[in-house]
């Protein structure tokens, strides 16, 4: 597999990318908005950047990378005659199962159809195509060219030989990939979402404050970046899609989300991608910042 379409060139869509292009592969960007494809490829030239002030690649990576990936904005055009595709929209189930129905209709037969999703059952968006045995899951971590993890995730039908293409795939770009099965979070969101959550509850009853909450989970608990911190990260829209994917997966009330994020949700303070959620990022720094008509 040389020639891979990436659909979605968001903070993860352009993360995948820019690794597949940085491992030699032709990369075919496509979204619908030109302005975040421009927007895109200069993040993806800034990363570069970054790597080379630290020694980690030389400038003639930069240029290789940079000259392997082509933007679309006709899905036709981007996936045709590509080995694989690599689905990076908004995580919102109807517009991924609308994509993979278009997928199947413009690929070729044998092309393998992957999504990042980070919670959404593989099963159900395979049963959107008429090659249930070439559906997968790769859900890669943010940041996508540092976090070595991947989470290969196979449907019900997802077949052996798609799986351990895919798991060598990984490997080739550097990153260590996990085989899951298709349950609703998966692993790494079934384990996180409910201690980001019991986070904000801790919040939301006055347990203790913000940083008093992350500063307890860093230096008690060794995590590099506090609960709420890292909800900012992910966006807490996100979050909340994917509490609300393993409520109604399990149908347990421990992933109920707490109404806090629900009202900040509501409010539009999705965290960094909005300037605003339990931090403050609207001067480029993080700042305290929790309003007080979101508390309990």
């Amino acid at each position: 597999m040389k020639n891979i379409a990436v659909i979605g060139s968001g903070t993860m869509g352009n993360g995948i990318a820019h690794v597949f292009a940085q491992h030699g592969y032709k990369v075919n960007l496509i979204d619908i908005a030109p302005v975040a494809l421009e927007k895109a490829l200069k993040t993806i030239e800034k990363n570069l950047n970054r790597l080379i002030e630290k020694g980690k690649i030389e400038e003639s990576v930069k240029s290789d990378t940079l000259n392997n990936i082509q933007t679309f904005t006709e899905l036709g055009q981007g996936v045709s005659n590509v080995d694989l595709v690599v689905e990076a929209a908004t995580e919102n189930i109807d517009l991924k199962l609308k994509i993979f129905t278009q997928l199947d209709e413009l690929c070729d037969s044998d092309t393998i159809l992957a999504t990042n999703t980070s919670s959404i059952s593989i099963t159900k968006i395979a049963a959107a195509t008429n090659r249930s045995d070439k559906v997968i899951g790769m859900h890669f971590m943010n940041p996508v060219p540092i976090m070595k993890l991947v989470e290969v995730i196979r449907g019900y039908a997802t077949s052996d030989g798609v799986t351990n293409k895919i798991m060598e795939l990984s490997q080739n770009l550097g990153k260590v990939p996990v085989e899951v099965n298709d349950y609703p979070g998966f692993v790494a969101n079934r384990i996180l979402m409910p201690m980001i959550n019991e986070a904000i509850y801790s919040l939301y009853e006055g347990v203790a404050g913000v940083e008093e909450i992350d500063t307890v989970m860093k230096l008690g608990m060794a995590h590099p970046m506090g609960p709420l911190q890292l909800a900012d990260f992910i966006g807490l829209d996100v979050c909340l899609s994917i509490l609300n994917v393993l409520f109604d997966g399990f149908g347990n009330p421990k992933y109920a989300p707490c109404p806090l994020l629900v009202n900040m949700v509501t409010a539009g303070k999705m965290g960094i991608k909005s300037g605003e959620g339990f931090y403050n990022y609207s001067h480029g720094t993080k700042e305290l910042l929790v309003a007080d008509s979101f508390k309990k």
